[in-house]
């Protein structure tokens, strides 16, 4: 039977007690709290923000397509070129139309900075498309396409999908994609297909996600309609190769943007994290001025 002690045990530190440093009454688990920090989400929400990982996936899936058809000779480059010159057009009249040219007038950007950096990175893209044709010749064709696959992997993995952490890099992300499209180019038959293939990753891995956020921010109803769409386009390129890898990446879509979500919810109720006194201290003061 524990002994009845001659005072009241204080949870203090600057004052002796006749106490074991570990003893505690039985006050102790009257500050347990259970999921202080938890957060509650709505199962459509979060169907919604996963529409970015369904649209990068699309994505990915639209550039090998397109690099598919470019090297069995069943799209011409002129003719990708001219497609993705009037979807950039549309895109960038879009781009100022949805917030109002708000974000073009924060950034203190014109028209004029923007169609200079346009005709610089064609030109030098153009200039340089020789050498990116003839850049991995002395490689096999197998090492590019596993090159290949894991810098589209790592693309997906590294990009910025909306969340705060560590191993989001925008930067990386959009790298190893253009790394990934200079390999892939490197294997068409002509410069100019090359010169084509880089400037099309660049608009569907650059400036197509730049698009996407300021949808999802300004409309999200356009954002949802753009990302079905986007997705019945991707799926429909797809089964004109190959229906079984049609069925399985709607599989994959379908997985993402519903299963996942019901899973995280269901998941929510069975969480059960604890806290306490036996929590570490927090300072949540500003102590910055201790600094100066």
């Amino acid at each position: 039977m524990e002994p009845v002690p001659a005072r009241r045990w204080q949870k203090v530190l600057y004052e002796r007690q006749p106490f074991p440093d570990n003893y505690v009454d039985q006050r102790f688990l009257e500050e347990l709290r259970k999921n202080v920090h938890a957060r509650q989400y709505r199962y459509w929400a979060v169907v919604f923000q996963s529409g970015a990982v369904v649209q990068q996936l699309c994505s990915v899936c639209v550039f090998v397509l397109t690099w598919w058809y470019m090297d069995a000779g069943m799209l011409s480059p002129q003719g990708l070129f001219g497609a993705a010159l009037v979807s950039s057009l549309l895109g960038y009249v879009l781009f100022d139309a949805v917030d109002g040219g708000a974000g073009r007038w924060e950034s203190g950007r014109t028209r004029w900075d923007d169609l200079k950096s346009t005709l610089v990175f064609a030109a030098f893209t153009y200039g340089f498309s020789p050498v990116l044709k003839t850049l991995t010749e002395s490689i096999s064709t197998d090492t590019i396409y596993a090159m290949s696959a894991l810098m589209l992997l790592g693309h997906l993995i590294f990009f910025d999908y909306g969340a705060n952490a560590a191993i989001v890099s925008s930067t990386l992300s959009l790298n190893m994609a253009i790394f990934a499209s200079v390999c892939l180019a490197s294997r068409l038959p002509r410069a100019l297909h090359a010169f084509v293939m880089v400037t099309f990753a660049m608009q569907i891995f650059a400036l197509w996600p730049m698009l996407q956020k300021k949808l999802k921010a300004r409309t999200p109803q356009c954002y949802v309609g753009v990302t079905v769409l986007f997705a019945l386009a991707a799926l429909a390129g797809l089964a004109t190769i190959s229906s079984v890898g049609a069925v399985l990446f709607a599989s994959l879509l379908l997985t993402i943007s519903c299963l996942c979500p019901y899973c995280l919810i269901r998941l929510q109720l069975l969480k059960d994290n604890i806290h306490g006194p036996w929590d570490e201290a927090e300072i949540k003061e500003d102590l910055s001025r201790f600094l100066m």
